[in-house]
């Protein structure tokens, strides 16, 4: 399993709207090559069908590679559909990829597990695969029931947990925030990784 996020780093509403054509195109490429995305949590953005952000798991052989394709600076060509006779035609957004957890990490970490809750009716509540995972160190505690079984369960909340660490250490960090900036604050604008172009979001 790997995490992917897509963000539109601060950008303005098209940067927003290519997150979310982002999004689409990618789950095309997923199913044509036989990778399983799934949506983990995502940030709307201000305008209706924009997406600030989005988080994803990507499983299966090809999912490396999806997630190698998508890391990076992207960016979308075309004309502002928000903004007649606006100038900018240069949308850029990012991906990034979260690296596995140290194997030392799960020691680090308390599992506890739950009745699955929401959607689904009694068929939710019937097996105890939902699973909350704390940081017992820092505290930080996710709470995951999105995949089918307890044991995929614990590999996504170890991942989200490696990530809110990862995240922590870089906002402590003055010098890594003056460098970097987060994947929310920052991009290098120009030598895109991919470009997409026009309202198809054609790439």
């Amino acid at each position: 399993m790997i995490l992917l996020q897509l963000s539109a780093a601060q950008g303005p509403d098209e940067c927003a709207l290519a997150v979310t054509k982002a999004l689409q195109h990618l789950l095309r490429e997923a199913e044509a090559s036989g990778a399983e995305v799934r949506v983990i949590e995502e940030e709307a953005g201000a305008r209706r069908g924009t997406l600030l952000s989005v988080l994803l798991a990507l499983d299966g052989g090809s999912a490396a590679t999806l997630a190698e394709d998508w890391s990076g600076t992207l960016q979308w060509v075309c004309a502002s559909p928000y903004r007649p006779n606006h100038g900018r035609k240069n949308w850029y957004f990012g991906g990034a990829v979260f690296s596995a957890p140290q194997a030392s990490l799960e020691g680090e970490v308390r599992f506890e597990t739950l009745r699955s809750s929401g959607p689904g009716g009694q068929h939710v509540n019937t097996t105890d695969s939902a699973v909350r995972a704390t940081h017992v160190a820092s505290g930080l505690s996710v709470k995951v029931q999105s995949e089918r079984s307890q044991h995929a369960n614990k590999r996504l909340a170890l991942l989200l947990i490696a990530r809110k660490l990862e995240e922590r250490a870089e906002q402590a960090s003055s010098e890594l925030r003056a460098e970097r900036r987060l994947v929310h604050h920052h991009l290098e604008r120009g030598n895109p990784r991919r470009v997409f172009r026009g309202e198809r979001f054609e790439g």
